[in-house]
């Protein structure tokens, strides 16, 4: 894990913002995306899982734009490394900000139990961490199973092109309305529907364990790793041109392309051998 002063940042990154016509595209796409998918499930409504953090909120607020307030359930899932206050920004966009239905979850028993029944993974923190996160979507799944409703993912575009995100855990959804989007984009369009600065801009956290932030973990800023996406990964720019044009090291560009291509088990469904007949 990176230490703050070793995060790499781009001196250049790219400018990947929308116009503001671009933004309200972005907008109606989404959302007649989200009514797309619950009439395709033969539904009414969708639960998605709330953290406090940027995507989410943003998932939310446009779910409650397509489908009306009613129509949208929310789950808060707090554990033991949950930062209270991203717990209370969670609550504070189910119910000031939006006004749906929303549970509040502990998952700590949860957890507790998978690690009764297998001590030896106790203090194996990416284990337990992946366990924490897959505890929610299995929540996310009997309260969408109970209703009747679509869980709707939260992932983004930077996040799945690197694998960020955990196999059967918040990446096991029935779809994500925000797919197409950088991070940075994400952070625009929130701002753009009225989402308020503050959520905008907080720091981005997995919360797998305690302390953990995005940026230490990849051992970069957003802004650079969107910006090495858009130009290596997604318009084939080459590694060394990538590198130059946006003034960081070539081992770093050479680290996102590892993480592209060692994630591709996780945006693929798994691996079967081809039929004999």
């Amino acid at each position: 894990m990176a230490t703050a002063e070793s995060i790499v940042r781009a001196d250049e990154p790219l400018n990947l913002t929308f116009s503001e016509a671009e933004l309200e595209a972005h907008r109606d796409h989404i959302t007649s995306f989200i009514e797309a998918q619950v009439d395709a499930a033969g539904v009414d409504t969708v639960v998605l899982g709330l953290s406090g953090g940027i995507d989410s909120t943003l998932v939310s607020h446009l779910a409650v734009e397509a489908l009306g307030r009613d129509a949208v359930h929310g789950l808060v899932m707090p554990s033991e490394v949950n930062r209270a206050d991203n717990m209370s920004d969670a609550e504070r966009v189910a119910n000031d900000l939006l006004g749906i239905e929303y549970d509040v979850i502990e998952i700590n028993p949860l957890v507790d139990a998978f690690l009764d029944a297998y001590p030896d993974a106790e203090g194996d923190q990416l284990a337990v961490g992946n366990l924490r996160v897959r505890c929610r979507a299995v929540l996310n799944y009997l309260v969408g199973n109970h209703e009747q409703a679509l869980v709707l993912g939260t992932g983004n575009r930077s996040e799945a092109l690197v694998g960020y995100y955990t196999k059967y855990g918040d990446g096991a959804v029935d779809c994500h309305p925000i797919a197409p989007l950088y991070k940075q984009q994400v952070r625009q369009l929130a701002k753009h529907i009225g989402v308020p600065d503050d959520l905008a801009e907080k720091t981005a956290s997995a919360e797998m364990w305690a302390g953990q932030t995005d940026a230490d973990e990849m051992g970069m800023d957003y802004d650079t790793l969107d910006s090495i996406l858009a130009l290596h990964i997604d318009g084939g720019v080459p590694a060394a041109g990538t590198a130059d044009q946006l003034g960081v090291p070539l081992d770093v560009v050479e680290t996102v392309r590892e993480m592209y291509e060692s994630s591709a088990h996780k945006r693929a469904m798994p691996p079967g051998p081809d039929p004999l007949y």
